[in-house]
């Protein structure tokens, strides 16, 4: 038996006008520039959640994220063109993948630091992400977003379907993920509804390289030195 439909929205099919259209291009364009960047040198990546799923707005984040482990110089060297903001260390709770972010002035870079389990690439998909073939081909995904709202895009704009109208496995099949993730983002996601954002277990300026920043803080932190071994 399904639950009631969600007190955080119904069921809907939103028209995008041509402002929406060319906010989620402009949104397209730097992740494309991004990317492309990266794989000219050699680095795989894929820009996830909004941008994917084109509900965007104009406060919406370019995430581009690199699903591989490789040194992190190369990464520096493929974004030397781009000005970068800050750089960060970053570990969601103490068994999540440690990661390193790189803060462009209009776009955000993670990767992994460590090795990442398959429930941790799920969330990606969880919540949509695409290729640079797919920016290129114009391709937009379904995904979940922050409201547990399922974004399916169509010609003219998006359907939202509340998640708790879809039941878990059906979720999972769908977005091609484990059960895994998608009971653990109703967890978070819900528990961000009711106490607002969360924090995040590790947050941590990098000033050097992001491998020697992992090293200091593993020699005084049990769970990070844990993660690193797993």
């Amino acid at each position: 038996m399904r639950r009631r439909t969600a007190t955080f929205g119904e069921p809907k099919e939103v028209v995008y006008s041509k402002e929406q259209w060319k906010l989620l291009q402009e949104k397209r364009e730097i992740a494309r520039r991004v990317m492309e960047r990266l794989r000219n040198s050699g680095i795989p990546s894929m820009v996830y959640g909004s941008v994917a799923r084109g509900d965007v707005n104009k406060d919406s984040d370019v995430d581009v994220f690199i699903p591989i482990k490789i040194p992190s110089y190369r990464i520096e060297l493929a974004l030397s063109e781009f000005e970068i903001l800050e750089r960060r260390l970053v570990q969601a709770t103490p068994n999540y993948a440690i990661k390193g972010e790189i803060i462009l002035s209009d776009a955000t870079v993670s990767f992994p630091l460590v090795r990442m389990r398959e429930r941790e690439l799920d969330f990606y998909n969880f919540g949509g992400a695409v290729d640079l073939r797919g920016i290129e081909e114009e391709k937009r995904v379904m995904g979940v977003d922050k409201r547990l709202m399922l974004i399916i895009p169509t010609e003219n704009g998006h359907k939202e379907i509340p998640c708790c109208d879809i039941s878990p496995s059906e979720l999972s099949k769908l977005l091609g993920v484990g059960m895994e993730i998608v009971v653990e983002r109703f967890r978070v996601l819900e528990r961000r509804r009711e106490v607002g954002r969360t924090g995040v277990f590790l947050n941590e300026p990098v000033f050097d390289s992001f491998e020697a920043k992992l090293k200091e803080i593993a020699e005084r932190n049990p769970f990070v030195k844990k993660r690193l071994v797993d």
